[in-house]
């Protein structure tokens, strides 16, 4: 990692107005075409029992359609695409959907630098328009594959009540890690996965969805995880190298839980690497365990 974007004190919800402000100006939609927004967190946005949601929507759309929050993690935003892509389908009369993702992770219960070793929350917002009618791309697949018995490892030995955020317990993957060690020294086995499988078998599945082989995919855009997890658990598996990936982009990025794949394929897209007929794989992980994927078919030079 050469860097990590930092946001200050910018909240989050800003960060996907920014974002969504942009988008839908680059759309062309108007906000009365909108059907409805999906907003993707990862991080606490601001106030308990507040819906940031709600928030982005009145700075950006300013109309009285539905907001609705989707939290899975880092996988947050591809997943919205799936909700809204089946909505626009089953009601030709909705246009488009406004998604969008945001986070600062510069809060008290959150070491940037020391939180986890196999990545840096980084801050930024995403969004992105979904629409019936054409753009620049064209989404043919997204889908996902999980393993719930996964989900222990993620939670370590922290009781499940009270919440530990509500007893001023900070963010600390590797105290959960370090939990499993302990444990298995004790002869306490935890689960047994491989990420690679997991990221196979859902881009598998969507590539077979979209009507593709991984020898039609230009690039993968990924999370802004270290290297190691990059070339190991996803492109190695899939048969891509890192000229193929948008590694260059995010070991400046860091990790921006659900913003990585639409500010890597926007990456692309400005430095000229993709262009009309190339075909981008996003894959992102997260907790639980889940992976999730989707094709993006470039049509037009935005």
């Amino acid at each position: 990692m050469l860097s990590v974007a930092v946001a200050g004190d910018v909240p989050a919800p800003d960060l996907a107005v920014f974002a969504a402000e942009e988008a839908i100006k680059r759309s062309g939609h108007e906000p009365a075409e909108f059907a409805g927004l999906f907003h993707s967190p990862v991080h606490f946005q601001g106030p308990e029992g507040w819906s940031a949601a709600h928030y982005i929507l009145d700075r950006t759309l300013g109309t009285p359609v539905g907001a609705v929050e989707i939290r899975q993690g880092c996988l947050g935003m591809l997943t919205s695409m799936r909700p809204a892509a089946g909505l626009l389908m089953a009601a030709p009369e909705q246009p488009a959907y406004l998604l969008t993702a945001a986070d600062n992770f510069g809060t008290p219960i959150v070491d940037r630098w020391r939180a986890a070793t196999h990545y840096l929350p980084a801050d930024g917002g995403s969004s992105v328009v979904l629409s019936r009618r054409s753009g620049f791309a064209r989404l043919p697949a997204v889908g996902s594959v999980s393993n719930p018995a996964a989900e222990i490892l993620h939670r370590g030995g922290e009781p499940l009540f009270p919440p530990g955020i509500t007893v001023g317990r900070r963010l600390d993957i590797e105290a959960r890690a370090r939990y499993w060690q302990e444990q298995w020294a004790q002869g306490v086995l935890p689960p047994t996965i491989h990420l690679g499988d997991l990221v196979t078998e859902a881009a598998n599945r969507t590539l077979a969805e979209a009507r593709l082989a991984s020898s039609d995919i230009a690039r993968v855009a990924t999370s802004g995880v270290v290297w190691t997890h990059v070339k190991h658990g996803v492109l190695e598996p899939l048969g891509f190298d890192e000229s193929q990936s948008t590694w260059e982009f995010t070991r400046r990025l860091g990790h921006a839980g659900g913003t990585d794949q639409i500010a890597g394929l926007e990456y692309l897209l400005e430095e000229g690497a993709v262009g009309p007929g190339d075909h981008v794989l996003m894959v992102s992980v997260t907790v639980g365990m889940e992976v999730g994927c989707a094709v993006v078919e470039i049509t037009d030079t935005p």
